[in-house]
């Protein structure tokens, strides 16, 4: 009998020859490596580098003696008698008592808004001036040391008089539209009045009240509302006195219609003068020359002036009949 068999006997599996490796470029993985290294290397440098520089940026100057408890270097020194500053800014000795008109006035190491912040003072604090500058700047005692403050911010006690170079103190009644130039006593008061002129303040009570020293002038000032106004002086802020304005910079082109206001209220907040009486102010009252602005219903001691009315129909009306200059038709 026989038997038969579908089994076949397997053959062995056939090994997959190995893929080759491809050989290590041994001098290729060293270059690379170097080229790391060196990367690292000038990164690292670059770090220390800025970092030194920050440190060095921040860290106080070195100094060639040991540090000692006196004041640094930023703190005032004495004032001296007469200086020179930076700017051609002259400072002339003078003594007075005044006070801040500002909520917070800074102090600084130089008369200007670029000097160093030393410090602030209060309202009414009061400062012990030491030196009054050129650009209208005054030089105080503060800290043991010396600083400035701007003049727009300070001024005299109310009720006193400062004692200045100036000829005179000007004192305005916004509520008799009246300006009062008074000259010095025998002691250097001002107590003698010299000369009233007629004005116009301004509106609603936009002139304000209070003491200031005068600071720039002009011959020619552009004034709110794109007009013009002849020997304008400086009292503090935007609030000058100058003339009834002008259309343009001409003495032939005047708002005639506003000349006729002199006596009353009639301004944004400048005081308005004849041609006359703002001239002689720009000629006769320099920079620091006190004016105190206040309410008064009492008889003062000179009287005010009357105005010259301009009549509208005569063809002069254009030109202020007291300018002094040869042209004028008046």
């Amino acid at each position: 009998m026989e038997f038969t068999s579908n089994y076949k006997k397997r053959e062995p599996a056939r090994r997959r020859p190995r893929r080759k490796r491809p050989p290590v470029n041994k001098k290729l993985i060293i270059i690379l490596a170097a080229v790391l290294v060196a990367v690292i290397c000038v990164v690292t440098g670059l770090v220390v580098r800025h970092y030194r520089q920050t440190q060095a940026a921040s860290a106080p100057v070195a100094q060639t003696q040991a540090p000692t408890t006196e004041a640094p270097t930023a703190a005032p020194t004495e004032a001296p008698e007469t200086t020179q500053s930076a700017g051609e800014v002259t400072i002339t000795d003078y003594q007075a008592t005044m006070y801040s008109t500002t909520v917070t006035l800074n102090v600084r190491s130089e008369p200007s808004q670029e000097g160093t912040k030393l410090g602030m003072v209060g309202q009414d604090t009061p400062l012990s001036v030491t030196g009054k500058c050129s650009n209208g700047w005054y030089r105080i005692d503060y800290n043991g040391g010396v600083g400035y403050v701007s003049g727009d911010y300070v001024t005299v006690a109310p009720g006193q008089s400062e004692k200045s170079d100036a000829p005179y103190l000007l004192k305005v009644n916004r509520e008799q539209n009246i300006v009062i130039a008074y000259a010095k006593d025998d002691n250097g008061d001002y107590t003698k009045p010299y000369k009233a002129m007629v004005c116009s303040v301004g509106l609603d009570g936009a002139t304000p009240t209070g003491t200031y020293t005068t600071s720039d002038k002009y011959t020619w000032r552009l004034l709110s509302g794109n007009v013009y106004g002849q020997y304008a002086t400086r009292i503090t802020g935007h609030i000058l006195f100058h003339s009834v304005p002008y259309f343009t910079q001409s003495k032939s082109d005047l708002e005639y219609d506003e000349y006729n206001k002199l006596g009353q209220p009639a301004s944004l907040g400048c005081i308005r003068l004849s041609v006359a009486d703002a001239k002689w102010i720009y000629d006769n009252c320099p920079k620091g020359t006190t004016v105190t602005i206040y309410d008064s219903d009492q008889k003062e001691p000179l009287e005010k002036p009357t105005p010259i009315h301009i009549d509208t129909n005569d063809s002069r009306r254009v030109w202020d009949p007291t300018d002094p200059d040869s042209n004028n038709p008046w």
